[in-house]
């Protein structure tokens, strides 16, 4: 018997491509029939740095596991649920940050602030190359007037979440001990694109497999590459018929 695969699964640039605004990432209809063919078979979580509660709407698939806020926030079919405590009060700096960000960068062209449960988002794709140090030396001066956050950066975003020892890896760990699969017999697979999804490429790398979404960064953990959302696509529905026939279904 081959072994038990689970699916950890990023969500932009992983299961929709990146876009200019986070609103128009739309999950198309076949990447949302292949996420559900697979869980049908197998145990599958998104991991995203969006909040929970967005994601959950984005993918519209009710078997799944779901973390957001880069893990800080996950709940799932079974009823596990964790809300990570010190995240949870500090969440009155993220609110500031968030204002003070807004004050800060509000005549800046393309910047969009995303304003989330555990974190605040300032996205630069849209701005002018000239303004991007202006934006970054923002972030860093609203980060020093709060000494509970901390920085992420990822594609084309700096983002402030709370200063907790926590992050997609130890999502991703958490929740394979939550529902028993820290096994031999188990084998997981996380798919991501972006500089957040390294964390759990790093915890998984002796007892899983990571697939980079993309052209892989030259210090990635990740194993092996996808082109596109495009082929993690194909490659979750040819998981799913391997994992249907494995299982007998």
């Amino acid at each position: 018997m081959g072994k038990r695969s689970v699916f950890f699964l990023d969500y932009d640039g992983t299961l929709t491509p990146i876009v200019a605004r986070p609103e128009l990432a739309i999950l198309p209809e076949r990447a949302r029939e292949a996420v559900r063919q697979l869980a049908d078979v197998s145990t599958v979580s998104i991991v995203s740095g969006r909040d929970r509660q967005d994601v959950e709407k984005l993918v519209r698939v009710a078997s799944l596991f779901y973390a957001g806020s880069h893990g800080l926030d996950i709940a799932g079919p079974e009823g596990s649920q964790l809300e990570h405590p010190e995240a949870a009060s500090a969440r009155a700096q993220v609110e500031r940050a968030g204002s003070e960000l807004e004050a800060a960068l509000h005549s800046i062209s393309g910047v969009i602030i995303e304003r989330k449960k555990f974190s605040v988002a300032v996205h630069y794709r849209l701005s002018r190359g000239e303004d991007l140090e202006t934006i970054k030396r923002s972030v860093d001066q609203v980060l020093w007037r709060n000494t509970g956050l901390r920085a992420k950066s990822g594609k084309k975003v700096h983002e402030l979440l709370p200063d907790v020892e926590w992050d997609k890896g130890r999502a991703v760990l958490w929740l394979l001990e939550k529902l028993h699969l820290q096994d031999a017999a188990t084998l997981p697979f996380y798919i991501g694109d972006d500089t957040t999804d390294e964390d759990a490429f790093r915890d998984l790398r002796s007892a899983g497999v990571g697939i980079f979404v993309g052209d892989p960064p030259p210090q990635t953990l990740a194993r092996y590459t996808l082109r596109d959302p495009g082929e993690v696509e194909r490659f979750l529905r040819k998981s799913a018929q391997l994992s249907g026939f494995r299982s007998g279904r």
